[in-house]
């Protein structure tokens, strides 16, 4: 084990909430809940203000708001917290090699390897630095935890929340772990917490003087010895800079069950294009193309194909979803739906794409077909705008848009044929709000502003 806390485990505050702050500032020091809104959302994120009423994340969202009724309920805006996650990750890698992203907004750090940190001294001042680049960078707070390992080095950035830094220095490990709960320990979760708290253990401590023995009888040969180690504050996992992708999947839960067979073969088509999507996006393919339908009575059922070698193709991939489909009984409703892709390579096997072609040959013929029956293309066009009903414009909570003549603002809610707007942007004094019809033309969606003034962001993330 080392000797030095050159491990930093960095947490990004409250991220979603809190960027949506930065972004919005008639929302600065208000409470803000990100998650999904329709009666079967949950809580994705939970700001510091929200918090105070009890909500958390993870949390049903009709909770959340018999909560707190007041608070702001905002749509998550991936774009943006990709891009700020994307920023934050750059200022990690320019300390280390050894970055070890667990999601957008956490990763670990091994600062020895960088040579950035190699005593406790160094190590503070290296998050302290990394604590005001964050905030110069996205206007945005991060803690930060070092110690000599990954889960002591975690531990501590619980510690640091809210905006702080906490080092655990070496030595000190076993006096601060004693008296934690053993929930503290990584892969203790409600079951096994219970499953100890039933034998008497509660604290970490208690873990220690149960013995190696007493925890491999209690929860099993690899955990039990797991456990112990943990509580002895051994561990020994490195800083891994690559994590393997295993899949990519995409999936929605819908606020109403799907009754109607055809709407969902047209869902999985669409998850079976957007997964695709993010394929290409992470230069990827696969061979096994994965179906997923949760129905009414919440039984989720998966089925799976695997073809000949990998594709990114997404006619491929919408067909083979289509056949996996066919055997899957929807007549009760559906409520999740869900495309995925695995085995995956980064590369395509050209002799797939014949199965795409032979669909695009007969959507080509189909076409003909069409034209034969309306020769006069005009009148073709005006056949399929009267047999196709207008789609509907979306205005999700909390996202951007743009009116010509009102400028930058953000969606604070739509309902009954309007939408109601607040014109702001991150560098500007808390706007006004007005409404429009949700057919006004000269209303759009638009992408996010940065958070700082003169931020550079990619616009490639969806």
């Amino acid at each position: 084990m080392r000797t030095a806390p050159t491990i930093l485990h960095l947490d990004m505050d409250a991220f979603f909430a809190s960027a949506e702050q930065a972004a919005k500032p008639s929302l600065r020091g208000k409470a803000v809940v990100v998650g999904g809104l329709g009666p079967r959302g949950v809580v994705a994120t939970a700001s510091y203000e929200a918090r105070v009423f009890g909500v958390h994340s993870a949390m049903p969202m009709a909770q959340a708001r018999r909560l707190a009724p007041n608070a702001a309920y905002l749509v998550p805006r991936f774009t943006l917290y990709r891009e700020v996650s994307e920023q934050v990750m750059g200022l990690l890698r320019a300390l280390s090699p050894l970055v070890e992203p667990l999601s957008l907004d956490e990763a670990f750090v091994d600062l020895e390897a960088g040579a950035a940190a190699w005593d406790e001294a160094s190590a503070r001042l290296a998050g302290a630095k990394l604590r005001a680049d964050i905030r110069a960078v996205t206007g945005l707070t991060g803690s930060v935890g070092l110690a000599a390992s990954k889960m002591l080095a975690k531990i501590a950035s619980e510690q640091a929340k809210p905006d702080g830094l906490v080092v655990i220095e070496p030595g000190t490990e076993r006096a601060l772990l004693g008296p934690m709960s053993v929930r503290t320990l990584p892969g203790v979760g409600p079951a096994t917490g219970d499953h100890l708290r039933r034998a008497g253990i509660t604290t970490v401590d208690e873990i220690a003087e149960a013995g190696e023995d007493e925890l491999v009888r209690l929860v099993g040969k690899a955990h039990g010895h797991a456990l112990y180690a943990m509580a002895l504050a051994h561990d020994e996992r490195p800083v891994v800079a690559e994590r393997e992708t295993k899949s990519v999947s995409v999936e929605d839960t819908y606020d109403v069950d799907i009754h109607d067979r055809m709407r969902v073969g047209l869902e999985v088509q669409r998850l079976a294009d957007r997964c695709v999507g993010r394929l290409r996006d992470a230069g990827l393919s696969g061979r096994t193309i994965v179906l997923k339908v949760r129905r009414y009575d919440f039984s989720t059922l998966t089925r799976s194909e695997t073809l000949r070698g990998p594709t990114d193709d997404p006619g491929v991939v919408r067909e083979a979803a289509a056949r996996l489909l066919e055997a899957v009984d929807t007549t009760g409703g559906v409520r999740l739906l869900g495309v995925g892709v695995s085995g995956l390579a980064d590369y395509t096997q050209e002799d797939l794409f014949a199965q795409a072609q032979a669909q695009a040959l007969a959507e080509a013929a189909a076409g003909e077909s069409a034209v034969l029956e309306h020769p006069d293309e005009e009148g073709a066009e005006e056949v399929a705008a009267e047999q196709a009903p207008p789609a509907e414009r979306r205005w999700p909570a909390g996202h951007d848009v743009r009116h010509v003549e009102y400028g930058h603002g953000w969606v604070q809610g739509s309902g009954l044929g309007r939408v109601t707007v607040r014109f702001e942007t991150p560098y500007s004094e808390p706007g006004r709000v007005r409404t429009f019809r949700t057919d006004d033309v000269a209303l759009e969606l638009a992408d996010p502003l940065p958070l700082v003034r003169g931020a550079v962001c990619d616009r490639r993330g969806g």
